[in-house]
């Protein structure tokens, strides 16, 4: 087992039981206890977990709503069903289009049904919007499948991602503020940057809740996002933020 699964393994246990014993991560993983160390001090300084005698606890429980797709997609859906069909909107017929996980981007995965399009996504969800259309056709990126969020990541992901060239991506975030764009978990990052170098448009779909935030991990400057598409009720001094920055946005 490497690196990237044991530390999604421990991701996944913790987020079940914030105590996890020694003799737990040890069948969990069937890793000798100095490799579970090595994770574990990393994880200890990123400040996702304490090491504790016996074994290690959850900081704040990873077992984080921000990482949980049912209360995600229950989270401002009136504002996610017009942000979704507005940027459904700016795709094209004929276009390959790069679909992140997330409740934001799977609004807009409704609206691209039965579109003439190639769908490229990490995310189980999304793909199962399309199982019954005949003219999208879908790839799925493989991956390591992430809990709960349902979406594929790891290396495989990444390379397969590397790999393509796509009209347009089309993602959602967890953070957005004038220091750029950042999510939750350090397993997603990558591949969305992944997905923002393989497409030549990059459309963020975020709702309101999402303005003013650093989440943990920084991901990309607004410099390179092409369109924010975000609700009506965004504040204005968040409009005034992406003026300065000369990003483009449409509010739904």
């Amino acid at each position: 087992m490497n690196r990237f699964e044991r530390q999604s393994k421990i991701r996944a246990a913790l987020a079940r039981k914030e105590f996890l014993s020694q003799q737990e991560l040890t069948a969990l993983l069937g890793s000798s206890k100095a490799t579970i160390r090595r994770d574990l001090i990393e994880f200890e300084n990123k400040g996702l977990l304490e090491r504790v005698h016996g074994g290690a606890r959850a900081i704040t429980p990873i077992r984080d709503e921000a990482l949980d797709f049912k209360h995600l997609s229950a989270s401002c859906p009136d504002e996610k069903l017009r942000i979704g069909q507005l940027a459904a909107s700016l795709v094209e017929d004929g276009q390959t289009v790069l679909l992140s996980g997330g409740s934001t981007v799977l609004e807009v995965a409704r609206n691209l049904f039965d579109r003439h399009l190639q769908i490229v996504t990490n995310s189980i969800p999304v793909a199962q919007v399309f199982n019954d259309c005949k003219n999208a056709e879908v790839t799925l990126t493989g991956g390591y499948l992430y809990p709960r969020l349902g979406i594929q990541i790891g290396p495989i992901c990444e390379r397969m991602l590397h790999g393509i060239s796509a009209d347009v991506a089309i993602m959602g975030i967890r953070g957005i503020s004038e220091n750029g764009l950042s999510d939750s978990s350090t397993l997603i990052v990558e591949s969305l940057r992944a997905m923002m170098k393989a497409a030549q448009k990059v459309i963020v779909v975020a709702d309101r809740t999402k303005f003013g935030r650093n989440a943990m991990i920084w991901v990309a400057n607004l410099a390179e996002v092409h369109q924010i598409v975000t609700d009506r009720d965004l504040d204005p001094q968040f409009r005034k933020m992406m003026d300065e920055q000369k990003v483009a946005y449409l509010l739904a």
